[in-house]
């Protein structure tokens, strides 16, 4: 018998039912383990541990709680096979035609312990200033995400697919295990990309990264299917396109590069090239830029290929103009522009995961443990954000609260899409034989999600 997916218990059985995708990737106890894990990490309202997720589903005294500790630290599942499974669940959401947009960027983990793995201190971009640097102890995550398109929101939807610790040099000699070597952050975003691109199989890849990400390690050799959109400095030296030798000068090796043109600083400063106003919507709002832009070479970081480059005038602030680039020289002004702003999704997603879902929270010290929790907590959040476009939002069962003092909500957030699930699970047995993967199996179709209409823009 087919399941009506607007029912309560059929809404269960979707979310647990969800889950069944990662079940080719680890044991029938370990898949178990995970149900009980996942289900528990959603509900849980404090400091997200192992513990506390036995202690909200009830599970704690019928359940030794060191098998789920084993979870972590002897599990077989692998958090890379993971990723790669949920990156072509979420490519659903991608129209066929359309390119892969990824992102990629680092975030910190607060954390104290000596002896906990990779633990090492960071410099915390978000605390710190021109003026003064601060420094966070704890664990940095280099992470890639997919963005994708979902039908109740304006912008596009980070969900991660592959994570790598970063440990410090000091960290790494600290430990002087030559099984672990020190792996800068661009060489672990190159490698997390070089598998998205094994994975996409020869289709359009759009990267999007900050300045940190936009150096020779990233941005050099990078296959034809992939477009670098970035950052660089105002004073960034380009070069022109080599032209052919001629006269007694054509032997020798081929040229790589032409001469030395004007930074983009001296650039933006030249009286004799105008502004030009660009309308465009960024962040869901309109507004008129002024740029300027150019093509040339950024030899260092991305060899020989031509750039677009757009140099924007800001109007307020410290920094009087910000430098944008793609790695197709025939992308727009307009299509660069708003490629970036989408690296905002990333940011959302990383607040979520910490502030909601305790990115940061858990214990964890040995190598494996460490290297596989937070990964876990991210693909919680891919598995739920799926789950909701493709059963909960259709059946129009988003819990909503009234605030009638926010007057300019638009769509649903990730804080909605949990509040959904607790709701879902807060009154499910964990344990109960109906939720074995047998009768979870017995769901309806997936739906289309091209079918569910986008959220529009209140008046």
């Amino acid at each position: 018998m087919g399941i009506n997916p607007c029912g309560a218990e059929s809404l269960l059985i979707t979310l647990l039912a969800s889950l069944a995708i990662l079940r080719p990737t680890v044991t029938c106890p370990g898949f178990a383990n995970f149900q009980v894990l996942f289900a528990g990490w959603i509900q849980t309202a404090g400091l997200h541990a192992v513990t506390e997720t036995l202690v909200v589903t009830a599970v704690a005294r019928r359940r030794h709680h060191e098998r789920f500790h084993r979870f972590f630290s002897r599990g077989s599942w692998a958090p890379d096979q993971w990723g790669k499974t949920l990156f072509f669940a979420a490519l659903r959401l991608v129209p066929a035609g359309e390119a892969i947009r990824i992102v990629l960027d680092d975030t910190l983990a607060a954390k104290k312990g000596a002896h906990v793995f990779g633990i090492g201190s960071h410099l915390d971009a978000v605390r710190s200033t021109c003026l003064r640097r601060v420094f966070t102890f704890g664990h940095c995550w280099v992470a890639l995400m997919l963005l994708v398109p979902v039908p109740f929101s304006e912008r596009r939807w980070a969900l991660p697919v592959l994570f790598r610790l970063y440990r410090g040099k000091k960290t790494v000699a600290k430990e002087n295990n030559t099984n672990h070597p020190y792996r800068k952050k661009t060489e672990l975003g190159r490698e997390m990309l070089d598998l998205v691109v094994g994975w996409a199989e020869g289709r359009r890849i759009e990267l999007c990264a900050d300045s940190a990400y936009c150096n020779d390690t990233v941005a050099n050799d990078l296959p034809a299917s992939v477009v670098l959109l970035g950052a660089m400095r105002p004073d960034a030296v380009l070069t022109a396109p080599p032209t052919a030798r001629v006269g007694k000068h054509r032997s020798g090796r081929p040229r790589k590069r032409g001469e030395i043109l004007p930074k983009p600083q001296a650039l933006a400063n030249n009286p004799a090239i105008a502004w030009r106003p660009l309308q465009i919507v960024l962040y869901g709002q309109s507004c008129t830029l002024l740029v300027k832009e150019c093509v040339a070479q950024w030899y260092r970081p991305c060899g020989t290929r031509l750039l677009r480059i757009i140099i924007v005038h800001v109007d307020r602030g410290a920094i009087g103009l910000r430098v944008f680039f793609s790695t197709d020289a025939t992308m727009s002004p307009t299509a660069i522009l708003q490629g970036y702003a989408n690296r905002w999704s990333i940011e959302v997603c990383f607040r979520d995961l910490k502030q909601l879902l305790g990115f940061g929270d858990s214990s964890a010290r040995t190598h494996n443990a460490v290297h596989r929790t937070a990964p876990f907590v991210g693909y919680c959040y891919t598995l739920l954000v799926l789950w909701f476009v493709q059963y909960a939002y259709p059946s129009n069962a988003a819990v909503i609260p009234i605030r009638p003092w926010y007057l300019h909500k638009r769509g649903v957030s990730f804080a909605d899409i949990l509040r959904t699930a607790q709701r879902v699970l807060a009154p499910a047995d964990i344990l109960d034989p109906r939720w074995n993967l047998d009768n979870l199996q017995k769901i309806p179709p997936i739906p289309d999600p091209s079918m569910h209409k986008p959220v529009k823009r209140a008046a």
